[in-house]
């Protein structure tokens, strides 16, 4: 038996599908563990294929290379190093199974294999793996560690039948996407764990962007007691080395307790982490998108500077002859205060272009929609053949209340490689503009002061597809409909249900059937980081030929 234990945090960065790199990665953390003396280094969920891998685990070549990446840093641990736990898809007796494997003294030492395989919101594991058996624990170095695999830490049962075994320290290697304020629903449920088996308990969460999801680390340490004793910080890698004494049967450590984040600078970082990594693990030199002097794309700018810095993000404003000299303005200033390139290019010739080609079909009938919709087409048509010509992803700036309603026009402001706000509701645009106009971000790239002019922020919305638009002309104001948007959305609830909480019937109704309406164009809607408990993406499918909307 032993009363002491180094074991170190690796809250680092995988890549999906990149295993070469990947066991690169592991194998930095682990040098910078051993020079801290770390015994063992426990590393994220299914940190050498990446998370999620999705579909990749079909592929017998894809696991081939995995396990060979596996039994290559095996080999590692010869040399009287610390030892590693490393996630990985893992076949045994011919079923696939999402594994922690234990490499010690150059082999697999032991492995345990997921139990609870989630399968709700954005995760479809039962998919692709076959659920483990309920684990027992790993002996390492006189311990006995109890090893739970994200999901198995949600339940009770595999935590009270590894205290039942024996177990001393439970061990929770992590791929749990950020949501806003999920940070206190996994100190719940791990609090609830060691409150039923009187263990202490060490979370290790992965970092990094994949696609719609972002993970924000924010990896800790629970004592018996459950009081937070180690809390690594978000939105950043770190390899932290805990040292772990056991006195009177019990273990303790202590170690550094980073801040937890507010919830505007959560948002806001979480969608620099989520567009830094899309745009650069899919190999992309920067971005370009409309500026129009509105909020959501000045917040768009933003987060894109910060996220790849200013040289990457390459401006366009695009006018209108209905555009506001204010607008051209404080697109002017949004470029100005980010120091990125602002080019103008005027759409006018276009709407007349489509004008003169439409107008003999268009004879005899009144300007509507129609020609208001054309206007963002030429927009996202001039935005993607400087994309193509010159190589930067196209950023869409639409927000989630857009999204929601519709109000957003397809193929045109929706068009694009990545939406980062495309899960940020338009009251969070507000306050998160307001929160970085006065806060500098940690890690970012962008400014040092505010990034926007204050009258950006004040002013009423408009799309200015006509004269004096704004969007209260044809959606309620912003706080009333993202409420009812967040009952019909996150909340499932009723139309009856969501007007019991004060809202207008037929303003719920109406709000009810633009949800529904709009299905069809967020199908072709781009990627975007996910936020809320229920973004438009894996874990919101519901089917765009629907007759029950049309009944309520």
């Amino acid at each position: 038996m032993s009363d002491s234990l180094s074991i170190a945090f690796a809250q680092i960065n995988p890549v999906v599908g990149d295993v070469a790199g990947n066991v690169a990665r592991i194998r930095a953390a682990r040098a910078q563990a051993a020079a801290d003396g770390a015994q063992l280094v426990v590393f994220p969920e299914l940190v050498v294929s990446g998370y999620p891998p999705e579909d990749l685990v079909l592929k017998s070549a894809f696991l081939d290379a995995i396990e060979q990446a596996v039994e290559d840093l095996a080999a590692d641990t010869a040399d009287n190093g610390p030892a590693i736990l490393v996630g990985a898809p893992w076949r045994v007796a011919g079923r696939l199974h999402n594994a922690a494997l234990l490499l010690d003294h150059g082999r697999v030492a032991a492995s345990r294999l997921k139990h609870h395989l989630p399968n709700y919101g954005v995760f479809d594991e039962a998919r692709v793996f076959a659920p483990g058996p309920v684990p027992g624990p790993i002996q390492f170095r006189g311990v006995r560690l109890g090893v739970l695999v994200c999901e198995d830490m949600w339940y009770s049962d595999v935590a009270e039948t590894l205290a039942e075994c024996g177990a001393e320290i439970l061990v929770v290697p992590n791929g749990s996407p950020f949501e806003l304020d999920k940070v206190g629903v996994r100190l719940s449920r791990a609090k609830e764990r060691v409150a039923e088996t009187g263990l202490p308990l060490i979370y290790v969460n992965q970092l990094g962007g994949q696609d719609e999801l972002v993970f924000d680390g924010a990896s800790f340490a629970l004592d018996a007691k459950g009081e937070v004793m180690v809390r690594l910080p978000a939105w950043a890698e770190q390899v932290v080395t805990t040292r772990w004494h056991k006195q009177d049967g019990a273990w303790s450590v202590a170690g550094p307790i980073a801040p937890i984040p507010e919830r505007d600078e959560d948002l806001y970082q979480a969608m620099v982490l989520g567009l830094r990594d899309y745009v650069g693990k899919n190999g992309f030199p920067g971005v370009v998108l409309g500026l129009s002097g509105g909020i959501d794309s000045a917040l768009a700018a933003a987060v894109a500077a910060d996220a790849l810095g200013a040289d990457k993000v390459w401006c366009v404003m695009m006018p209108s002859p209905y555009t506001s000299q204010e607008s051209l303005d404080d697109a002017a200033g949004v470029a100005k205060m980010l120091g990125c390139r602002l080019d103008n290019i005027n759409i006018g010739p276009a709407m007349g272009a489509f004008d003169h080609m439409l107008a003999p079909h268009f004879a005899g009938t009144n300007a509507d929609i129609t020609e208001e919709n054309l206007q963002s087409r030429a927009r996202g048509v001039t935005l993607m053949a400087l994309s193509n010509k010159f190589g930067p992803m196209v950023l869409s700036t639409g927000n989630k209340s857009e999204m929601s309603t519709g109000y957003a026009t397809l193929y045109g402001d929706m068009c694009g490689g990545y939406a980062v706000l495309k899960d940020v509701y338009k009251t969070a645009v507000f306050a998160v503009c307001r929160w970085r106009n006065g806060n500098f971000p940690a890690g970012a790239l962008g400014p040092n002061g505010p990034v926007m002019p204050e009258r950006v922020i004040t002013k009423p919305p408009s799309a200015e597809l006509k004269p004096d638009q704004t969007d209260q002309d044809t959606l309620p104001p912003y706080d009333v409909l993202d409420g009812i948007l967040s009952c019909l959305i996150e909340g499932e609830l009723s139309v009856e249900a969501t007007v019991a909480k004060g809202y207008d019937d037929a303003m719920v109704r109406r709000i009810w059937r633009m949800l529904d309406r709009a299905e069809y164009k967020r199908r072709q809607a781009p990627p975007g980081v996910k936020i809320t408990g229920r973004s438009f993406g894996k874990d919101r499918r519901y089917p765009i030929t629907n007759g029950f909307t049309r009944s309520v």
